[in-house]
């Protein structure tokens, strides 16, 4: 059984915040430590701040190696001017380069099914990458088109605002929704299964 952190945890919000926020709790934990402890185990203070310092390390390391935020600007200024076939050529190409097996499909709810076959796959759902806002109506649809497709996940793919309800919606079906930063973020070279694991 794979252990999953809890989202509202404190190790996964400092796991999203800057690196040198874990830096400084990890600081304050040995001082107060150090301050608690009788002298002769003062020197213990630093296990006390260990996994701090850790998730400070993760956290440093997954900062460094994210795209930039002006990189992330322009690759959400990219895909927003292109066309269909243009946008579904680049999803095709950025899912292949993490060495997955994509099938275009040709359904009303779901463009891509990604897989091998007779496997439980994943139908992602991104022809309206460029609305506005989304309400319910698309993702029912990608709803439908898992049907015939038992056990598939859902993903919906879009730049602009998810409604409340939709959003409501969403969670209630098991559909992940893949909004813009983390668009950019997977299409700048962030792995679409890490993408798909950040909450």
């Amino acid at each position: 059984m794979k252990l999953k952190m809890s989202p509202n945890s404190l190790f996964a919000i400092l796991l999203r915040s800057p690196w040198w926020a874990s830096a400084a709790l990890a600081a304050l934990v040995a001082a107060l430590a150090g301050v608690v402890l009788p002298a002769e185990h003062r020197a213990l203070s630093v296990f006390a701040a260990l996994p701090f310092i850790v998730i400070a390390l993760v956290a440093a390391v997954r900062q460094l190696r994210a795209p930039s935020a002006s990189r992330v600007e322009e690759t959400l200024r990219s895909v927003s001017a292109q066309s269909w076939a243009e946008f579904a050529a680049t999803m095709e190409a950025a899912l292949r380069r993490d060495g997955i097996e994509v099938r275009r499909l040709n359904t009303p709810g779901a463009d891509f099914e990604l897989g091998p076959a007779g496997a439980p796959t994943t139908l992602v759902s991104c022809r309206r990458w460029k609305a506005a806002a989304t309400g319910i109506e698309p993702l029912r649809e990608l709803l439908a088109a898992r049907r015939d497709r038992e056990g598939a996940r859902l993903v919906y793919v879009v730049l602009g605002e998810v409604g409340d309800k939709a959003r409501r919606h969403a969670a209630e079906h098991g559909i992940r929704i893949m909004q813009g930063q983390e668009l950019a973020q997977f299409l700048c070279g962030r792995p679409w299964a890490k993408v798909l694991a950040a909450s």
